[in-house]
């Protein structure tokens, strides 16, 4: 991860030794002129005529290409002008954009406390990106405790690259941060999942001699879980609890998470009473968390358990819960629970959302009742505007269950509606049509995948190298195979079927049956013994004993035993030093 801006080191080295200014001392000395770039006094506009050039600039679209004629008698490169239109405009983009008029113009350069204000204005409004355009744009480097504020305002716009950047130079330039700001960095770097910069920072850290706080030690406990060592993050959080410190409710909800995750479900209970005795009381968050993890160890049974008894102990679930609990539900195919929960939450006034409407889409295509799914997707699109999701979630179901021309009319109706079509979309068209034999659409459909400059993956090719190898056009296969191999897209189980593999050799491309073969070992796609066995049979029938040596070593080392008939062929074939092995 890049982490140099290219002028800041100079810069910030060079202004390193100055005094950082009250903000609100700026703003009661904007209209001073001692803070202009030459000492000498500056006639002072009138309140008057700046009042009507903040009009202008405010109400005129164009106002660049008259304001001179406008105002004749104003000078405009006046270094105080621009001080007193900004404490007369209250605007930092309208300001922002005189700047560039001036600077354009007169070849104005602002100077420090004018590029402050409207620096920090920016930082305080959360306008990251055009806080950054104007340093850029002014090469201006504020003051370290306002470069601290924007380091934070980044983070919380998830410019995390951005504020590292400003978080080296500024150690690099001899300014140690304050722990607020490296907690920070932490915090974002846990929400974009980067614990490898979590622990890089936390290092940085401890060598700089700043002491970690609450805050640092409920990142850390997080980024634990997000490593998938959730015993870690919870002997961490037992230490700080013996301390007499509480870290922040955020790391008890990412440990419960995980341990139902980790299977580790007697945790659950005794870390909410921890919790509790603590004084931290599990919100509808804690539980959707709970709920959520249940649903994805597909125990849903025990999500809806502690769903109902939420609602019997008073809690009221949100939007997300119930689609969380729905979600899981239509997963199980409890479609007549999950239809129980869409209309109580309607009951209640929580409108249902576009994620709750797939949900129950795809709830009603998992049990096949297409008639009420279709409904409920016209339902849907009168109440809102038609996403991708939606439109995955209907091709998907109707290939399934083939209506793949129903499918696809949907699929042409995309670019009338602006949708943009995925890698999904295709795949669950192409996995359709190559069900039904349509080998040539499936095909095209693979093509246009391409072109549009998507990635294909192995569902974009298995489903058609699967009917091919069905109807004996191996060669076929061979060539789709080999594309495959060229473009990169690595094969799972769903892709390579041993039977495809077999055929392959029996055609006569023997290196490309061992290659995929080999894959599935490596990659752990265990394959059974009988297709060992007439690889090594193949090879045998080739004369190529030292391939078939090869092959029996993968056969051995997974476990298998050599059927006597296999013994008898190596036996004929000059094997027998290896069978004695």
């Amino acid at each position: 991860m890049a982490r140099t801006p290219s002028y800041f080191t100079t810069l910030l080295r060079r202004s390193s030794s100055k005094i950082t200014q009250n903000p609100k001392q700026q703003f009661r000395d904007i209209g001073n002129t001692s803070y202009c770039n030459d000492s000498q006094d500056k006639p002072q506009h009138s309140s008057e005529i700046v009042k009507q050039i903040c009009g202008t600039i405010r109400s005129k679209p164009r106002w660049e290409n008259t304001l001179l004629s406008d105002f004749p008698g104003v000078n405009f490169s006046d270094s105080s002008f621009l001080n007193q239109v900004l404490l007369q405009q209250k605007n930092v983009f309208l300001s922002i954009r005189l700047l560039h008029w001036l600077s354009s113009t007169f070849g104005y350069s602002p100077p420090q406390s004018t590029c402050s204000l409207i620096f920090n204005s920016l930082v305080e409004d959360k306008a990251a990106k055009a806080a950054k355009s104007f340093l850029d744009f002014t090469q201006f480097v504020p003051e370290s405790a306002d470069l601290e504020s924007y380091i934070r305002c980044l983070c919380e716009s998830k410019m995390i690259e951005d504020a590292l950047q400003v978080f080296d130079e500024m150690k690099k330039a001899g300014v140690c941060p304050s722990l607020e700001t490296w907690n920070c960095l932490l915090l974002s770097s846990i929400q974009e999942g980067y614990t490898n910069l979590v622990w890089e920072l936390y290092g940085e850290m401890m060598q700089s001699g700043i002491v970690a706080d609450l805050d640092t030690a409920s990142c850390l406990i997080q980024a634990f879980c997000l490593d998938k060592n959730v015993t870690e993050g919870y002997q961490l959080l037992r230490l700080f609890l013996n301390k007499g410190y509480v870290p922040h409710k955020s790391a008890f909800d990412k440990l419960l998470f995980e341990f139902i995750l980790d299977q580790k479900y007697d945790r659950v209970p005794a870390l909410l009473h921890i919790m509790i005795a603590k004084g931290i009381k599990p919100d509808l968050y804690t539980y959707q968390q709970i709920i959520h993890g249940l649903c994805l160890r597909r125990m849903q049974r025990e999500g809806l358990f502690i769903f109902n008894n939420l609602k019997n102990r008073g809690y009221a679930p949100d939007k997300i819960m119930y689609t969380t609990m729905i979600h899981g539900l239509c997963k199980m195919k409890w479609i007549t629970d999950a239809r129980k929960l869409w209309f109580e939450m309607i009951q209640k006034g929580i409108k249902p959302n576009q994620y709750t409407y797939n949900t129950l889409l795809y709830g009603y295509f998992r049990i096949g009742q297409i008639e009420k799914a279709q409904n409920l997707y016209k339902e849907m699109k009168k109440e809102y505007k038609e996403t991708l999701i939606a439109y995955n979630t209907m091709i998907n179901g109707l290939c399934s269950h083939g209506m793949t021309m129903e499918a696809f009319q949907l699929f042409k109706q995309m670019e009338n509606q602006n949708v943009c079509k995925d890698v999904i979309t295709y795949n669950s068209l192409i996995k359709g049509f190559s069900k039904e034999g349509k080998l040539t659409e499936g095909l095209t459909l693979l093509r246009e995948l391409v072109d549009q400059g998507l990635r294909p993956s192995c569902a974009s090719y298995g489903p058609i190298i699967g009917k091919l190898y069905e109807l004996g056009q191996i060669d076929e296969v061979k060539i789709l195979w080999n594309e495959m191999q060229d473009k990169g897209v690595e094969p799972v189980s769903v892709c390579i079927d041993e039977h495809v593999i077999i055929g392959l050799s029996k055609k006569g491309y023997i290196e490309t049956g061992v290659y995929w073969l080999e894959y599935l070992v490596k990659n752990r796609l265990i394959p059974d013994q009988g297709t060992f066995e007439k690889m090594i049979a193949i090879l045998c029938e080739r004369d190529k004993l030292d391939v078939g040596l090869s092959v029996f070593g993968h056969m051995f080392k997974i476990g298998y035993t050599p059927s006597s008939q296999l013994k008898n062929m190596m036996e004929t074939n000059s094997f027998d030093c290896l069978v004695k092995v």
